[in-house]
């Protein structure tokens, strides 16, 4: 089944339905040779309601929205060039502002393709110019856009802790525990946050490096690009700030759920577009301030008007609770407004819409694969071949996590996440890995995959947002050196499993 998925994707069939027409194509052969029961595929109908009535998933098109908003207002873009223009006199400064935007960036959205696109037609062209290697310029902006995959909030780390939650429980009931626990969004955002940190030091480790070591390959930048005053960068670097602490602040403090953050962040990132384009700032900046007052108040204060028992003082909060909203509805609807005056809305609502539809679709394909494998065998004879391996649990995860890395050279993140770790995560955890701290490793291999050819995203995200001049070679050479450090990434890790446990057991 999986050498007939990579063939059908290889011939370029669209991937979901390339996953559901061999699921569909090897339950018939399963059934017409009496190896499997046709009728399993009735739990499919129970599958598609569990995934549309996942309220966890929710978060996935609020994020998206978020990163599309911010790349078609400019916003990305305005912090690109203050961030290039801070560091650009600094060998390799050029470098190390592209890895910063692409953390700052990535704690925002955690959308890959909209940064490495932004970054693309942005940054290298300045890269370029400053004399840096095509290589090295190209390997930088591919790899700092990957971040958003590990970096949270990002959409792989909400699938994969859907996945991680289910593989978790099932190891449980295997175990004979019936009151199962379950792992939430939060525990894997707080689990990914240090790493995701490390990874960025890595990058920034290794292009100080290079520049004193072969300073022609990262010379500063041109004299003549004007340094920011304090001002420009306060006014572009901190409403991106702001919008992380608030949408990770509210879910790491158990404020919001991952799904209420999500919506925080999309309403956030209104109101810095309706800044961008010209709102009354004045307004944007009290509309603002009315939701974060509004937001504190009710949480330390908390009104129920249905009740029979309330005082003058809570009738007062109330009202004072509703001139807060209505403040605050009137800065949206101005920034609404802006933004669909100049199509932002339009774009962004098109680019989410795409990608939720992709990301859905294939999750629902993968219900089909699984349900046949399953049918068929498969899950039993992963667990067996899983269980004889060579050196035990360590030996089994070692092998898990190479089948990835190649399958990373195929398959989306989405697929693997999907198809795959449903099948050999429930083995794992049983052998005794912590599940946060395997869910960590995966994540960080499945990022890889944006970066391995010949099929990773960002390689053809920027392929089509690079100058002409510079060649899929390079892209390819540029990318090599990251990928190197990804792997270190993932042994330092599994060295020291404390950079992915700390900080979910100090919160959660």
């Amino acid at each position: 089944m999986f050498a007939a998925l990579i063939v059908a994707i290889l011939l370029g069939f669209p991937v979901a339905f390339s996953i559901a027409g061999i699921g569909i194509a090897f339950a018939y052969l399963g059934w017409t040779l009496g190896v499997m029961d046709i009728s399993l595929l009735g739990a499919m109908g129970q599958r598609v309601f569990g995934l549309i009535s996942n309220q966890v998933l929710i978060a996935i098109p609020l994020f998206v929205l978020m990163g599309a908003i911010l790349e078609k207002s400019r916003i990305a873009e305005e912090l690109l060039d203050t961030m290039g223009r801070l560091f650009g006199q600094l060998r390799g400064g050029l470098g190390i502002s592209v890895v910063l935007v692409g953390a700052l960036l990535a704690a925002s959205t955690g959308i890959v393709g909209a940064t490495v696109v932004a970054m693309g037609m942005i940054a290298l062209p300045t890269m370029l110019r400053a004399g840096y290697s095509k290589s090295v310029a190209s390997g930088i902006v591919c790899t700092s856009g990957t971040l958003g995959q590990i970096i949270p909030p990002s959409t792989l780390l909400i699938i994969l802790a859907d996945v991680m939650s289910n593989a978790y429980q099932q190891a449980q009931y295997e175990q004979g525990t019936f009151s199962v626990q379950a792992l939430s969004v939060g525990q894997f955002f707080a689990a990914a946050l240090l790493p995701g940190l490390l990874l960025v030091g890595l990058y920034l480790l290794y292009i100080l490096v290079r520049g004193a070591v072969r300073p022609g390959d990262m010379p500063p930048a041109p004299s003549d690009l004007a340094k920011p005053g304090r001002a420009e960068v306060v006014r572009a670097v901190v409403p991106p700030v702001l919008l992380i602490v608030a949408v990770l602040g509210s879910i790491l403090g158990g404020i919001a759920t991952p799904t209420e953050a999500a919506s925080v962040g999309a309403v956030g990132t209104l109101l810095m577009a309706g800044y961008r384009l010209g709102v009354d700032r004045r307004l944007i900046l009290l509309g603002t301030a009315s939701l974060v007052a509004v937001g504190i108040l009710a949480g330390l204060f908390p009104v129920r008007l249905q009740r029979t028992d309330l005082n003058t003082s809570a009738y007062l909060a109330g009202a004072v609770y509703a001139v807060l909203v209505v403040i605050g509805a009137v800065a949206i609807f101005f920034a609404v407004r802006a933004s669909v005056r100049e199509r932002v809305i339009h774009d962004a609502m098109t680019s989410t819409l795409t990608m939720t539809a992709m990301i859905f679709a294939t999750i629902l394909a993968a219900g089909i694969f699984s349900l046949v494998f399953i049918g068929l065998g498969g899950e039993e004879r992963v667990a067996d071949l899983l269980a004889e391996m060579p050196g035990g649990a360590t030996g089994a995860l070692l092998f898990c996590m190479l089948f990835i890395f190649v399958l990373g050279f195929f398959l989306d993140f989405v697929e693997i996440s999907v198809i795959v770790l449903p099948l050999v995560t429930p083995s794992l955890i049983l052998m005794g890995h912590d599940p946060i701290w395997l869910g960590v490793l995966i994540a960080i291999n499945l990022q890889t995959s944006f970066l391995t050819p010949p099929f990773g995203f960002s390689l053809f995200y920027l392929r089509g947002a690079a100058p002409k001049e510079v060649a899929t070679t390079d892209i390819y050479a540029g990318v090599a050196p990251f990928i190197a450090l990804q792997a270190v990434g993932v042994l330092l890790i599994w060295t020291f499993p404390m950079i992915a446990t700390w900080l979910p057991s100090a919160i959660f």
